[in-house]
């Protein structure tokens, strides 16, 4: 037997992440125990050749149990129920693929190694396209011992890249989605811009990612996502404002001051307060177009902004 084929993998998660991912294992020859809340995610995964764990403890009686949750509290909750402390047997190694909360991920290593049990983070940029092409940028935490361990595995879901100590690699992963969201108000801003002066959005696009305005949100959401209209790239608007709060959160702690960042995160929520609960993160740059021209809620009028302030 190959060492893959006797590595048994618990998988908590199956969501549009969570099951491209899965299923790309399983396709690795990885003997895939699956566990999500759905029946029909359970279902597809039997149909890609895994198999569907009845609990959550069943699915954590495994070499490697990948989690890939929403966030910070729905991770402790999952591997606070007994029965899956119970599972989580002696030398298991975690690997935390949800974007959690750096600062948290490490209380929760301590208190997992207390118990015999490894953990490292290893959260994912790429969106369900990448899961699915396994292109993932891995961005990982952990001992080296660890990681190693966890690096045969994840190779299959995209590059791995070493972040640093336990944390870092949810602590990277936050403060990305951070720029990509900023990157993403700024781009839709000017794009509307462009495009109100009577530019075509292709030909704009086609010149700033010749120049160096270039980024994420050029290279992908708006040619991908937000020309065709769309708007679906398979990452919710509220997960990528959660994030944004976590890199805030993380920077202050660290005494780092988010000034742009905390601007960002409150035209992100006033967007939030207004779009449907599921809304992609790329609906933001729809949202900006609707409310082009109206005066910003978070932002003083032009006649109340001190002249001292001028150009930072």
């Amino acid at each position: 037997m190959t060492e893959t084929s006797m590595t048994s993998i618990g998988f908590i998660g199956l969501g549009r992440m969570g099951l491209p991912m899965a299923g790309r294992l399983t396709s690795a020859g990885y003997r895939v125990l699956g566990f999500d809340l759905s029946e029909d995610a359970l279902s597809r995964l039997t149909a890609e050749g895994g198999h569907a764990a009845d609990d959550a403890a069943a699915a954590a009686a495994a070499d490697i149990v990948v989690l890939m949750l929403p966030d910070s509290g729905a991770v402790e909750h999952v591997l606070g129920k007994a029965d899956v402390a119970a599972a989580l047997g002696e030398g298991t190694l975690v690997v935390d693929m949800s974007s959690s909360e750096p600062l948290r991920t490490r209380a929760l290593a301590e208190k997992l190694r207390r118990q015999g049990v490894g953990l490292v983070d290893a959260p994912v940029s790429g969106g369900v396209r990448g899961a699915e092409r396994g292109t993932l940028t891995i961005m990982v935490g952990g001992s080296d011992e660890e990681i190693a361990r966890a690096e045969p595995v994840l190779g299959n879901l995209g590059t791995v890249v070493r972040a640093g100590g336990t944390g870092a690699g949810h602590a990277v992963k936050a403060l990305n989605n951070l720029m990509s969201a900023t990157h993403l108000w700024i781009t839709s801003e000017a794009m509307h811009a462009g495009k109100g002066f009577g530019i075509d959005p292709e030909v704009m696009l086609a010149i700033v990612n010749g120049s160096s305005g270039r980024s994420g949100s050029t290279e992908n959401k708006w040619p991908n996502f937000v020309l065709p209209g769309g708007y679906d790239s398979g990452f919710a608007l509220r997960l990528m404002l959660k994030d944004m709060r976590i890199a805030a959160d993380l920077s202050r702690a660290v005494g780092v001051e988010p000034v742009l960042g905390d601007d960002a995160i409150s035209r992100w929520a006033a967007a939030a307060d207004e779009l449907a609960a599921d809304a992609d993160h790329t609906e933001i740059a729809r949202w900006i177009a609707d409310h082009a021209g109206e005066p910003s809620a978070t932002e003083p009028k032009t006649a109340d902004v001190p002249a001292s302030r001028g150009i930072r």
